[in-house]
């Protein structure tokens, strides 16, 4: 009986070792505690069109800087712009009817709390190039 707990423990802590040591960084190979350049500032472009979805309920990308909105539990800056009451003075597009809804699918009065922090789905565009390489294509021509 010991020694399936001996074989077991020492094949689990060498498949831990294994998938460890495959484990790569987009930092490229520097330890832990090494100092590292920081990443230049992506450039927002000032003025864009909305941007075209390339599958069926994909959250839209900002096509402006969030640098300076807040979103915190007593303030949501996005909704200054995008809430219902607000956005055509804005010109902004509107908050989908899906984030005044519960999981139950009942309608609420404010953005329900599990669609509240905006930045958690829809992330700003910047004119940057990929981190890793990205093969995707989209479906079809959704969202043009």
């Amino acid at each position: 009986m010991k020694g399936k707990f001996v074989v077991s423990v020492l094949l689990a802590a060498g498949v831990s070792v294994a998938a460890f040591a495959e484990v790569t960084s987009l930092r490229g190979d520097q330890e832990i505690g090494a100092n590292n350049e920081v990443a230049t500032i992506k450039q927002v472009p000032k003025k864009q069109d909305r941007l075209a979805l390339d599958y069926v309920n994909q959250p839209p990308l900002i096509p402006h800087s969030t640098d300076q909105v807040q979103i915190n539990p007593s303030n949501n800056g996005c909704l200054e712009c995008h809430d219902v009451d607000k956005y055509r003075k804005a010109g902004a597009p509107r908050v989908s009817p899906t984030h005044y809804m519960d999981r139950d699918n009942k309608m609420l009065g404010d953005v329900a709390p599990r669609r509240y922090f905006c930045l958690q789905c829809h992330v700003t565009q910047a004119d940057a190039a990929p981190m890793v390489e990205n093969t995707f294509e989209p479906a079809g021509k959704f969202g043009e």
